[in-house]
């Protein structure tokens, strides 16, 4: 009756906004997962229960042998095998009373993953790193890379992993616009070609994780790349980040709009 009941609440509550929420993450040795889960409110997320739940879901990500989401919420919730993922989420929105919503997980797996969440979940980091050296001086640095994608955003790596059609649609933009500006327009081609290639590479900085200037460098100028050349030098290492996964709470979702008028 009770899990019925449950179905019933959360059915109803199922139609309504979920875009705040938290994100978690769970490493066990080289392997870490991180997922989004939402909720309507910010008070809900700042909430134990909601915040302990997502732990437990962070965890089951780190296990799961499911291929999308709908079989990871039809698997066995791993702390009570008797129900499924979705039956422990159904029976948090009876108890907290917002509509939820496991929204998405990934993860990943390399000799060495750290992790890092910001503002109290609103956005996690997690990194994949190649190294033949584990140490205190090398987790740190991929921390700080850790912490560098969460507050820049990057998209890619590095510029190996962008693709050709991106390329290829950001010059025909480019050129467009250099073509509708009378001056530049009367450019001779090698000229525009360059000024093109110039753009891209000023945009590989902002998207790229490597070629992004490093948040705390002295100097202002150094890239993430030197950094990494840097710590993996001054450590005997071979270094090099592989891959990452960043989640911000609630984007690309529609917000509540509160009318208090």
């Amino acid at each position: 009756y009770l899990r019925k009941n449950g179905q019933a609440k959360a059915e109803k509550k199922a139609s309504r906004i979920a875009a705040e929420g938290i994100c978690r993450i769970a490493i066990d040795g080289t392997k870490a997962a991180i997922v989004e889960v939402n909720s309507e409110t910010d008070f809900v997320a700042k909430n134990e229960t909601f915040q302990t739940f997502v732990e437990s879901v962070a965890k089951q990500a780190l296990t799961t042998t499911a291929a999308d989401m709908d079989a990871f919420m039809a698997e066995a919730w791993a702390e009570d095998t008797s129900k499924t993922v979705k039956d422990a989420l159904v029976e948090k929105v009876a108890t907290i009373g917002e509509n939820l919503n496991i929204r998405r997980y990934e993860t990943i797996e390399a000799p060495v993953v750290v992790d890092y969440i910001h503002g109290g979940g609103r956005i996690g980091v997690i990194v994949a790193a190649e190294t033949d050296v584990v140490n205190d001086a090398v987790k740190e640095a991929l921390k700080n890379i850790a912490m560098q994608i969460a507050a820049l955003n990057p998209k890619y790596v590095s510029a190996d992993e962008v693709s050709e059609e991106y390329i290829a649609h950001e010059k025909e933009i480019l050129l467009a616009q250099i073509m509708n500006d009378p001056k530049e327009s009367q450019k001779p081609e090698k000229v525009i070609e360059g000024m093109v290639m110039g753009r891209i590479k000023k945009e590989f900085k902002e998207i790229c994780l490597l070629d992004q200037v490093y948040v705390k460098a002295e100097d202002g100028k150094q890239s993430v790349a030197q950094y990494i050349a840097d710590v993996a030098k001054a450590n005997g290492a071979n270094l090099s980040v592989k891959k990452f996964v960043r989640f911000e709470t609630g984007e690309g979702l529609e917000k509540k709009q509160e009318d208090f008028a």
